[in-house]
């Protein structure tokens, strides 16, 4: 047995198995499956573009205005139309018994009440807010008007002859002095019905102030008043009547609901005008104060102004005890209650009694 080598043996196998496949024999086609790769389908992304309206803002801007306060008048705490520029009128009115019912009195922002010669009392009425026609009994001045007038900033001060002294004293106050004397019957004139002199000269407000031409000053105010929401204080005790002895008058003041005022009475009669209406102002302030010799005259009281005191406020029912203070000659005259603090004021008029130390009485209470 021939044996033949390895590698002859390969080559001939290689060559037959080349050789069936080139034959024309039977084709055997091998089917090939193909398996089509998977199909990968990417996500589809929904953009979805929202179109916002522009946002309008519609703002409501709220203004709050503040309206300056109202003007007052100086000498009432009442509101006016218009401020009050004009100087105050001082006007020295008759409280004889003779001389009553006085014309205009009621019209007067402030009056003041001091006692003369034989313990009757003279009244300094000051007119600003309001004008009367006619307005008196008009009579002379006293030293001790000079205190009254210093410090209203240069009035108008009118009067019907006077002690010689008082008169020049009068060129050393601050004041337009408008009086029977240097104006005469250009302002004065005497009312007759009844009346006597010297009880029945009287003058009007307008033609006054006409002959002060633009002269003197605007007033200050000479109180402090209470707001529409300012209640009265712990201190204000209710009171019905107060009674001023000036040792020849007696005045009382009996609070009347129906006016809201001061009803005044003097020698037990109603003390009303002479168009009937009572007085009764809505404030009463009792100012204690010293009266001494008049420089003038000796048998004349004259009203100590300056310094320090007690004083009764009578406003709206009450009673409010307190202090005075007026330190200098221009000083406004202030009043505090027990504690210390201001005491205010009703909107309205006001009477200032001048009795001395201990010379009222409150009779109900």
């Amino acid at each position: 047995m021939t044996r033949f080598p390895l590698r002859v043996v390969a080559l001939v196998l290689c060559a037959a198995l080349f050789s069936a496949a080139c034959s024309g024999g039977a084709t055997q086609t091998a089917e090939v499956t193909t398996t089509p790769a998977p199909t990968t389908v990417a996500p589809t992304t929904t953009t979805t573009t929202t179109t916002i309206p522009p946002t309008t803002t519609s703002t409501t801007t709220t203004t709050t205005t503040t309206l300056p306060p109202a003007p007052t008048a100086q000498l009432t705490g009442l509101e006016v139309v218009e401020p009050l520029t004009r100087p105050a009128f001082v006007l020295k009115i008759d409280n004889h018994q003779n001389a009553r019912p006085q014309f205009g009195l009621n019209l007067a922002d402030v009056v003041f009440e001091e006692l003369v010669e034989s313990n009757i009392t003279r009244l300094a009425a000051i007119f600003h807010s309001q004008d009367a026609d006619p307005v008196g009994p008009v009579r002379s001045a006293r030293t001790g008007d000079y205190d009254l007038l210093r410090n209203l900033n240069t009035p108008l001060f009118g009067n019907s002859g006077g002690n010689a002294t008082v008169l020049n004293g009068l060129r050393n106050v601050d004041t337009v002095v408008l009086s029977d004397a240097t104006v005469g019957a250009a302002a004065y004139y005497r009312v007759f019905g009844g009346r006597t002199a010297p009880h029945n000269l009287v003058t009007d407000t307008q033609t006054i102030y006409e002959l002060a031409d633009g002269r003197g000053g605007t007033p200050p105010a000479m109180f402090e008043y209470r707001g529409p929401d300012d209640a009265l204080p712990e201190t204000a005790t209710p009171v019905t009547t107060v009674r001023v002895d000036y040792g020849g008058y007696r005045i009382e003041y009996t609070w009347d609901d129906e006016v809201d005022g001061w009803a005044r009475t003097q020698q037990g009669s109603a003390h009303v005008d002479a168009a009937g209406d009572q007085v009764a102002p809505e404030n009463v302030v009792i100012q204690f104060i010293n009266y001494s010799a008049s420089l003038a005259f000796a048998g004349s009281p004259h009203a100590e102004l300056l310094g320090t005191g007690d004083a009764w406020i009578l406003t709206q029912g009450r009673i409010i005890t307190g202090r005075w203070t007026r330190e200098g000659e221009a000083d406004i005259t202030t009043y505090v209650d027990a504690t210390g603090a201001p005491i205010l004021l009703t909107p309205g008029r006001t009477w200032v009694a001048l009795p001395k130390p201990e010379g009222a009485t409150i009779l109900d209470q």
